[in-house]
């Protein structure tokens, strides 16, 4: 049974709390699914494939499902996938993915495995406890004709055609390789082999897995007898319909190395006002009624919820003292005016200032700009700003005259993008 509005008399805390925060979207049974969590923890997994060295705000949705899992004292399990990932996901993709090498899989989940390590607690199946699981484990060592005979023959190429990652390619007439094709097989044994060796009765992730986590439930009734459950979130967009995760600059990253605390808390600071609210129940443990009273604020007061809301996200993203650190850079520069640690720098030699050093290649080289044309029409648009002082020529130099007190040059990139040139 497909459950998709969610009933009033759910009684069990994780899901409760999942109804309630906004984080349901589908599940195959809610009603059952809700009996299963009262009667003692319960295991679930979200999958992760390593195609990057860092996930992005994409992933925070389903892996703060997974953190509400271990408070609410049930045991998150995190699928890396180390097996999968040789394959990639055709899902939500016009084209095939690159194909990583192992060595380039098992350098990205060592990479991705920063985060978890600050968002949950792991241990050996304790209440409360994370697992991370690696599904090369058990996909490296599938022989494939017995795989064919065991698992294969349970999938129909009928169904397989009916799901949408399969007609979004066929559909536009975009190769699908067989390759590809054989990945929502392989992320249902991965349901059934969790099943197997951890109890894992309930497959989480975006709506957009919904047709991969109903393979899952199906295969492990069929071969093990199994009673799994599928439960999807929404997949989300902002208020003005853009998608979640997306800037000018890129993806948000949710690894430091990828993306700087300060811009990775500004990207939240700057979520429409529309927004706020659920946000802050989607991505933060601020309890409900302190939601409640941050939603209330009207006018410029909005923005005190929306540094909360920044604040707490990297926290639990990037840790409280980077989160705080942050908060206080975001301060200094766009309330104060002044050129605060923690805003990118690039250092130049001193030399090439005393020549003079055109602001356009400094607006690329400190990443306000992708490129010199883009850069050249921000400042011929008023857009830049040196030292908070407006700049409109296009061949604009900078010179030693330029360093501040504090040794370094402050460039603006409309009113919210900042970075520091330093002369070495």
């Amino acid at each position: 049974m497909t459950t998709t509005t969610a009933p009033a008399n759910i009684k069990s805390d994780f899901l409760r709390v999942m109804v309630e925060r906004g984080y349901y979207h589908q599940a195959t049974d809610l009603e059952a699914l809700d009996k299963k969590f009262l009667e003692g923890p319960v295991a679930a997994y979200n999958g992760y494939d390593a195609t990057a060295d860092s996930l992005h705000v994409g992933h925070l949705l389903p892996t703060m499902i997974q953190r509400w899992l271990g408070k609410t004292g049930n045991n998150p399990i995190l699928l890396m996938g180390g097996g999968t990932t040789k394959i990639g996901d055709p899902s939500g993709r016009d084209e095939t993915r690159k194909l990583l090498t192992t060595e380039d899989i098992n350098t990205n989940i060592d990479s991705i495995k920063g985060v978890f390590d600050r968002m949950f607690t792991f241990g050996d199946g304790a209440p409360g406890t994370a697992r991370l699981v690696n599904n090369a484990d058990w996909l490296d060592k599938l022989e494939y004709i017995p795989f064919l005979r065991d698992i294969g023959r349970h999938f129909t190429i009928n169904r397989m055609l009916s799901f949408d990652s399969v007609k979004l390619r066929l559909d536009r007439e975009q190769p699908l390789t067989f390759l590809e094709f054989n990945y929502m097989i392989l992320q249902a044994y991965d349901f059934v082999e969790l099943s197997r060796r951890y109890g894992c009765s309930l497959q989480t992730g975006g709506s957009d897995q919904w047709g991969n986590i109903l393979n899952g439930v199906e295969l492990g009734r069929r071969i093990a007898q199994a009673d799994l459950y599928g439960f999807t979130c929404p997949l989300l967009t902002t208020s003005s319909g853009a998608k979640m995760g997306k800037t000018a600059a890129g993806a948000v990253w949710l690894n430091e190395d990828r993306l700087s605390n300060l811009d990775f808390w500004q990207y939240w600071r700057n979520t429409e006002d529309a927004d706020v609210v659920r946000f802050l129940k989607l991505f933060t443990e601020l309890p409900l009624d302190e939601i409640a009273r941050l939603g209330a604020l009207q006018g410029a007061e909005i923005n005190e919820a929306k540094k909360i809301l920044a604040t707490e996200i990297t926290a639990l993203v990037r840790g409280r003292d980077a989160a705080e650190q942050a908060a206080e850079t975001a301060r200094r520069t766009f309330e104060e005016g002044a050129a605060a640690d923690g805003l990118p720098t690039v250092e130049i030699p001193q030399g090439v200032l005393v020549e003079g050093a055109y602001l356009a290649d400094l607006m690329v080289q400190t990443g306000l700009s992708a490129s010199k044309g883009e850069a050249r029409r921000l400042i011929k648009g008023n857009g830049v700003k040196v030292n908070d002082v407006a700049v409109s020529d296009e061949a604009y130099k900078l010179h030693p005259s330029h360093i501040g007190n504090d040794g370094v040059i402050k460039l603006s990139a409309g009113k919210k993008r900042h970075a520091l040139v330093k002369p070495v």
